[in-house]
């Protein structure tokens, strides 16, 4: 054995025939080889466009399975492990926007060597993208028709469009803990996306004067700010990576690129939580 190399201990595990390896548990065969460039002749810098979209794919399975995990808590009036779930969703949040930096090394030149082999395939059309910001109250049932040739892809959607948001299981747990909230708001279509709803921004009013008696409901309330403001973030770093990669040609499934891009900043899904910082101090 060289010096500078680590003795082999005995009780390391080297019979797989019946014992569970790491590459057969987490099925690597089918994860590694599930690159498969289009460009003829294969771009060398295609492979990074695939993985960052794949592993971005990753990322967003576990952000809806932890969101599901969310309502279910708050609808039980478990706050604690629910917070504990947006927090998580807040770290994925942030690995999701440092990954722009890597694509972001993808120059226009590079790029234009393999696009025109993309095709209309885009990230607008990512279903689990669209189910996340369904779970956050940017419901919009338009969005289905681009999955309708995607029958399992359509069902998740259709169940996040039809399942009270996480801002609407949240009201809902405000009211069964005192707190005012419109009756408009408990009963509403969830299918429809939230609107701003100034009735509401008095009970986040009382919420943020008072934060030692509304310690919990004032912990959430941060909490889902922190996620938006995250949420923000990846669109920003998003559109700007778009904008080096591809200037402000159109999308490649057929959408204005940076235009359209730059209007999804102005979506916000929890509008009264930003609404009752101007209200917070004011003098009348």
């Amino acid at each position: 054995m060289a010096p500078d190399q680590r003795p082999m201990e005995d009780g390391i595990v080297r019979d797989f025939k019946v014992n569970l390896s790491y590459g057969r548990y987490l099925h690597l065969d089918e994860i590694l080889g599930a690159q498969h460039p289009v460009s003829v002749p294969e771009h060398h810098d295609e492979l990074l466009f695939i993985l960052q979209h794949q592993t971005s794919e990753l990322w967003l399975k576990l952000v809806l399975h932890e969101l599901r995990a969310v309502q279910r808590y708050l609808a039980k009036d478990d706050l604690r492990p629910a917070l504990k779930g947006l927090a998580r969703v807040k770290h994925i949040q942030r690995t999701l926007t440092e990954q722009w930096s890597v694509l972001a090394t993808l120059t226009p030149s590079e790029y234009s060597e393999f696009r025109s082999f993309l095709g209309t395939s885009s990230g607008f059309q990512s279903y689990q993208y669209r189910a996340v910001e369904f779970m956050l109250g940017n419901k919009d049932r338009r969005m289905l028709s681009l999955f309708d040739d995607d029958q399992s892809a359509r069902e998740l959607l259709v169940e996040a469009l039809e399942t009270p948001s996480v801002y609407d299981e949240f009201l809902r747990y405000l009211s069964r803990h005192g707190h005012d909230i419109p009756a408009e708001q408990l009963h509403r279509d969830v299918a429809e996306p939230h609107h701003f709803d100034e009735d509401l921004v008095p009970v986040f009013v009382r919420i943020y004067s008072d934060p030692e008696r509304f310690w919990e409901a004032y912990e959430a309330c941060e909490e889902l700010v922190d996620l938006e403001e995250n949420f923000q973030l990846w669109r920003f770093r998003h559109l700007k990576t778009v904008e080096r990669t591809i200037g402000f040609k159109r999308g490649t499934g057929g959408s204005s690129g940076v235009d359209f891009l730059r209007k999804a900043l102005d979506l916000t899904f929890f509008p009264e939580l930003y609404a009752v910082r101007t209200e917070i101090g004011a003098t009348s």
